[in-house]
């Protein structure tokens, strides 16, 4: 049984509104509360003054003390000094539109980490959600339309410009606070996504995968890009990997939480075992295996930079990232002739369809065919530049 101690409060006070006395109804945030409210008969929500109101009866009184009967604390002062409708009355001090957003906010957090989402997600769907709550600081989101949602998915394309990426996070954001912290299934449900880009990976040749080492003279900093991509690592992967996480007796590294919070295991290039030897007798790290300067894992704004710092030494003019490390890595294997099934378990992913994509950006048989070009060169129809 609920402890009278741990149920939320409702202050009801007489207010004079639309020209008439009303019980007004002022609490926090609470999703059980509005839709308990919204069970009494005329009940209304007031944005003028932040809160629901109901008709000042006494039978609409009896109603509201059944409804929230064991539900809720009621504080009854609507029947204490009611104020004649000429008199300029001082409205009780209420949540601020700052302060309901907060809570919505808080629960909306409080729902990612029980369903298991990762930190990186659920800040995502956070950030995404606290603009759509800026978009309509004047109302409450349970009382937004779906046309009211869609036109602020509106103002995305049409005004912010948003990418096709963010108008996704936007709408999973606003998609999982009516469908699983307000049980709204079908609210936003037939939200429209935007068609999906359809984008080759960028991908180094072998030659600037051996340039970017070779000009990284720092070992920890060699030591760290030559994992990433002898193991097919995404960045935060390598950067949670623990000291033990490495296996030298097998040759396999151990990827903990990875995407869809899956452990899994990815291949040890031998010839990186002696930089990892001699990396971890000269820097001892102590549970990260890469730590910073004051402890605590290394920052992903450090790593990129360092991997920007060897692609400009090396003179590289591709637009690489550390990602591009991996898709390296699948592309390589492939043209090596490994199977996209053993390349799929090393990457992590789910679905086959996921990894087929790196055969679109492979050399594999493509040497085997002759461009049309080389065909009326080697025809004598087309003259190099130094016979013309």
């Amino acid at each position: 049984m609920t402890s009278a101690a741990s149920l939320p409060t409702i202050e009801l006070k007489n207010i004079f509104h639309r020209e008439q006395h009303v019980i007004a109804l002022f609490f926090k945030y609470n999703r059980t509360l509005i839709d308990l409210v919204k069970t009494i008969p005329q009940a209304a929500f007031s944005k003028t003054n932040r809160c629901w109101y109901v008709p000042n009866k006494p039978e609409v009184l009896a109603h509201i003390h059944r409804v929230f009967k064991d539900k809720a604390i009621v504080n009854d002062q609507s029947q204490k000094n009611t104020v004649p409708p000429a008199v300029s009355i001082h409205l009780p001090e209420i949540p601020s539109a700052k302060e309901e957003a907060e809570t919505i906010l808080r629960l909306m957090e409080q729902r990612l980490h029980l369903k298991g989402y990762s930190e990186s997600t659920a800040k995502t769907y956070l950030d995404q959600f606290k603009r759509f709550l800026q978009f309509y600081h004047e109302h409450l989101p349970s009382d937004l339309s779906e046309a009211e949602i869609r036109n602020y998915l509106l103002y995305l394309v049409e005004k912010r410009k948003v990418s096709r990426s963010t108008q996704n996070q936007a709408i999973n954001a606003i998609k999982f606070f009516y469908e699983v912290v307000l049980k709204e299934d079908r609210k936003v449900y037939y939200l429209e996504r935007p068609l999906k880009e359809y984008k080759l990976p960028s991908v180094l040749s072998q030659e600037e995968i051996l340039q970017l080492f070779r000009v990284t003279q720092n070992l920890k900093h060699k030591t760290m890009l030559m994992l990433i991509y002898s193991a097919g690592l995404r960045r935060g992967e390598m950067l949670r990997m623990r000291v033990g996480d490495v296996d030298f007796n097998r040759g396999m590294v151990f990827i903990r939480g990875s995407k869809g919070r899956r452990d899994r295991q990815s291949i040890l290039a031998q010839m990186l075992v002696p930089y990892l030897k001699k990396y971890l007798t000269e820097y001892k790290p102590a549970y990260w295996l890469f730590e910073g300067d004051k402890g605590g894992q290394y920052s992903e704004r450090s790593i990129q930079q360092v991997l920007m710092a060897a692609k400009k030494k090396a003179g590289i003019k591709k637009d690489a990232t550390l990602h591009t490390l991996r898709h390296s890595f699948a592309t390589h294997l492939l043209e090596s002739g490994t199977s996209t099934r053993y390349i799929q378990v090393l990457l992590g992913h789910q679905s086959p369809k996921t990894t087929e994509i790196y055969t679109h950006v492979s050399r594999f048989a493509l040497d085997k065919i002759k461009s049309p070009l080389d065909e009326l060169a080697s025809g004598k129809f087309l003259k190099k530049p130094d016979e013309e």
